[in-house]
């Protein structure tokens, strides 16, 4: 994963530098409008989408999600439900997002997929479902 950061000084920026921007005159913005109105696009459009559909190749990569991919896929999961995304099983009191992330990981319900990068630049992708999970968490929740 690649972090990118970038630091600013803000002492050597100043506004003055800038250049104004230009005034839109009246009306300026109905001739915009309509211009893109006239433009066929539609016929292009729909050619593009014919000619990048995915081809099924037989997969290269084990079908067992990796310790890795799981806790990726939780953390991201927990995340999201503690920001209030909709949760995809039913509750059965858990409050938890971390439970409730696990919970659907069990039920296969986890929206994601997993682009698994190979040495030729290649990729494939993997959903949830598809996926064998190791039954580790039973450990961590308690389970049976």
């Amino acid at each position: 994963m690649n972090i990118v950061t970038e630091f600013y000084d803000f002492d050597l920026c100043s506004y003055e530098d800038e250049p104004p921007e230009p005034e839109i005159e009246e009306g300026a913005e109905d001739d915009v409008e309509n211009a893109t109105d006239d433009l066929p696009g539609d016929a292009i459009e729909t050619e593009e989408k014919e000619e990048t559909e995915a081809v099924e190749r037989p997969r290269r990569t084990s079908k067992f999600m990796t310790k890795y991919e799981r806790a990726r896929i939780l953390g991201t999961r927990a995340l999201q439900i503690s920001m209030n995304a909709p949760v995809m099983v039913e509750l059965e009191g858990e409050t938890d997002p971390l439970e409730i992330a696990m919970k659907e990981l069990r039920q296969r319900k986890i929206p994601f997929t997993i682009r698994r990068y190979l040495p030729d630049g290649s990729y494939e992708d993997w959903g949830v479902d598809e996926l064998i999970v190791e039954d580790s968490w039973k450990r961590q929740v308690g389970g049976d």
